[in-house]
């Protein structure tokens, strides 16, 4: 990094070592724990309910560092992946993956990393979530050449004591607001801050379109308190180092807003009428370090048109990993910009799939606005295409290995579920124009997603090739799904919602909205 211009927001450690995270070597960490005077190691790692788990390890001398560093930890796999693994062999080790390593935000004397599930012979563990996703985009780089890069939107509500009662906005006309309409700004600051330093990886963030005065709730941890929609997104990366970054991301939004005293919630929906917690995730594939999405007539290239295809094929199931709880299914409904049907589309937020602006065959457009400006030469292609049925209650690294699944999907011939040129047509016959939900001949022409977990669970079950071909997704990781979906038991949740009087369907919404405010 020696010949780099260093930023505010640059990664601290990199600074400090004056070289990128990826060339971070063990004994870098030896000289930082006694440079800074740390007192301990802390291991993060994902477990089965999708979050960030610790193991605190204090360091009293180099030596006992070291062996940390070299060898890990053990931890106890039969409590991190209840189900899953029989208690009489429960040991994994926890082994941290250098690149990771950050200053803790929160514990100004720890050094933490991200580390990975091995087993006793030292080969990843198959039912680890983030070990899944590594397995998944192996296959894929393998079997198309190409990699999958992907980006999150995640979209969360702050839920503060708001004595203020001034500068109010409307719940649906919050998009971008500044300050003082935003109360909550200098917390996203800080959010923003951390997330940067600690993984270079943020795009920009803001407010979003959901608002609420004063919640109505049964639970005392949200009641009365006023909630505002915020989005941090982030910039592409390969899609299994994007899947620690949003989970991390997740870990430090809770313990910033913890800090406050204020309530940081994913959960879908939040409130009737209000804006849902989308999770998007915007896909790019690259070959040989470039963006391949478009062809040189800034059209889409045929390789961005399978992988548009492969989305299309998994969709439905893939609101097993993406739209885990009842609530989910309270925010994919017609009008309010979540997908119902399966489809894509330029530009449209009423598509499930869409093709946002890519600054295909444009470049420099500053000096449309400041024409003494020199040109900046431009290599890298910039368009995605995104996927917008998932939620907050995403469970990240499995919808990420998912959707490379359905990538690879679309790139292998030699599946005897691939009928030839299947991606392409698929691509072809769901590509829509306008708003679906206003032309009920197109709407219904389309195929939908479910409507519920139990219907998700079912779509699983019938489609669980998809995901356990190549020994990627184990049987038993699926059929944890499954049996979790299941237990919504919400099949017939809005008839029975619509059965009601109108107060006690109101009340009942909210208890199946806020019961799962922070399960992943």
């Amino acid at each position: 990094m020696a010949d780099k211009m260093i930023f505010r927001l640059s990664n601290p450690l990199a600074v400090i070592l004056n070289k990128e995270p990826q060339d971070f070597k063990r004994k870098d960490f030896l000289k930082i724990i006694e440079e800074k005077q740390l007192e301990k190691i802390t291991f993060h790692y994902v477990a089965l309910d999708g979050k960030l788990k610790e193991l605190k390890i204090p360091v009293a001398n180099p030596h006992q560092a070291e062996i940390v560093l070299a060898e890990g930890e053990r931890a106890d796999g039969s409590s991190l992946y209840k189900g899953l693994v029989d208690m009489g062999l429960s040991d994994l080790y926890v082994v941290p993956v250098y690149r990771t390593a950050f200053f803790n935000p929160f514990d100004d004397r720890s050094l933490d990393f991200i580390c990975r599930y091995l087993d006793k012979d030292g080969q990843p563990v198959p039912f680890a979530l983030d070990n899944i996703l590594a397995k998944a985009h192996q296959s894929f780089k393998k079997n198309s050449g190409l990699e999958l890069r992907a980006l999150g939107e995640l979209e969360f509500f702050l839920l503060s004591e708001n004595s203020q009662r001034i500068y109010q906005v409307s719940r649906r006309l919050g998009y971008h607001s500044s300050s003082p309409f935003l109360k909550s700004g200098q917390v996203l600051d800080e959010m923003v801050r951390y997330i940067t330093q600690i993984t270079g990886a943020v795009k920009y963030a803001h407010a979003e379109a959901g608002y609420v005065e004063n919640v109505h709730s049964d639970l005392e941890e949200i009641s009365g308190r006023t909630a505002e929609q915020l989005e941090i997104e982030f910039l592409p990366r390969p899609v299994e180092e994007m899947a620690d970054d949003l989970v991390l991301a997740r870990w430090l939004i809770r313990n910033v807003a913890y800090k406050y005293g204020i309530v940081a919630t994913f959960t879908p929906k939040i409130e009737e009428g209000v804006a849902g917690n989308g999770f998007h995730i915007h896909l790019e594939l690259t070959k040989n370090g470039q963006n391949i999405m478009t062809d040189q007539e800034g059209r889409l290239s045929q390789e961005a048109l399978r992988l548009i295809g492969g989305l299309c094929e998994y969709a439905d199931s893939l609101t097993a990993f993406g739209n885990t709880v009842s609530s989910a299914y309270l925010r994919l409904v017609p009008n309010l910009e979540a997908p119902t049907r399966i489809c894509w589309s330029d530009l449209n937020r009423s598509a499930m799939i869409r093709v946002p602006l890519g600054w295909n065959k444009l470049q420099n457009l500053a000096r449309a606005v400041n024409p003494g400006e020199e040109e900046l030469i431009i290599h890298e292609g910039r368009q995605t295409v995104e996927l917008r049925s998932p939620d907050g209650s995403a469970l990240v690294h499995l919808l990420l290995a998912g959707i490379t699944m359905a990538a690879d999907w679309a790139f292998r011939e030699d599946l005897s579920i691939f009928q030839g040129g299947q991606p392409l047509e698929l691509a072809q016959r769901l590509y829509v124009k306008g708003n679906i939900f206003k032309d009920k001949a197109l709407l219904d022409s389309l195929p939908s997603l479910p409507g519920s977990c139990v219907e998700s669970a079912r779509i699983l079950k019938e489609k669980r090739e998809l995901y356990e071909r190549d020994g990627v997704f184990p049987p038993s990781v699926i059929d944890y799904i499954i049996k979790m979906l299941e237990e919504e038991n919400d099949e017939f949740m809005n008839k029975r919602l619509a059965d009601l009087p109108a107060d006690d369907r109101l009340h009942e919404t909210r208890r199946i909205m806020h019961k799962d405010l922070h399960k992943h």
